[in-house]
């Protein structure tokens, strides 16, 4: 029997403004790398239409979710929008142990967090080609008003001064150059010596 070569579990954190095409470009990663398992965060905020418990998000009371901050179960936690996201530690945890690749779809808060925490780590920043266009997009969207547009506007622009704080940056202008960028990233991190241990052998043979 050939000797297995060894690979560890990847945390992949990717986040940007609403509008930027984030979820998309995850969304994407997910159907196309058969290796990645996605982190189900968990939310007080109303799902949104489409939006299934359990798939897009663990939609919570705010009572349930003060009772998981209050036991550590969280990996981190955040308020955005005026809403409270978390990631779950326990199943990230065991999805890394078992050597699988864990996607995490979070803000920017909720990535920093992480950041500072984490051991290891692959950081990817998702930006708009402009804040304006942003505005565009969440209008086609059609889930918000226009208060929560501005306000999600005025995040955005907090959120692109922390760029110099991730690892990688995309500019999603073209979505299928972007894919291919993030494609790339996770193709060359898979590779990292701390990631990949092969076993060469003697001989092909």
């Amino acid at each position: 029997m050939q000797p297995q070569h060894i690979r560890k579990g990847m945390l992949l954190i990717v986040s940007g403004p609403s509008g930027a095409g984030k979820g998309t470009l995850c969304q994407r990663l997910l159907e196309n790398d058969p290796s990645f398992r996605f982190s189900c965060s968990v939310t007080t905020r109303q799902p949104r239409r489409n939006e299934i418990d359990g798939v897009h998000y663990h939609f919570v009371t705010e009572e349930a979710y003060r009772r998981l901050v209050a036991e550590d179960a969280f990996l981190e936690h955040a308020t955005v929008h005026g809403h409270h996201y978390g990631t779950l530690r326990q199943p990230v945890e065991e999805m890394m142990a078992q050597g699988m690749n864990v996607l995490l779809d979070i803000d920017s808060q909720g990535a920093l967090n992480v950041m500072r925490t984490a051991r290891e780590y692959v950081s990817v920043f998702i930006a708009p080609p402009a804040v304006e266009e942003l505005r565009v997009r969440l209008c086609m969207r059609n889930t918000d008003g226009p208060e929560e547009i501005e306000r999600r506007l005025n995040n955005a622009r907090a959120e692109l001064k922390r760029i110099g704080c991730y690892q990688y940056v995309i500019i999603n202008d073209q979505l299928e150059l972007a894919y291919a960028q993030l494609q790339a990233i996770v193709t060359a991190e898979k590779q990292r010596t701390t990631r990949f241990q092969p076993c060469i052998p003697e001989s092909r043979r």
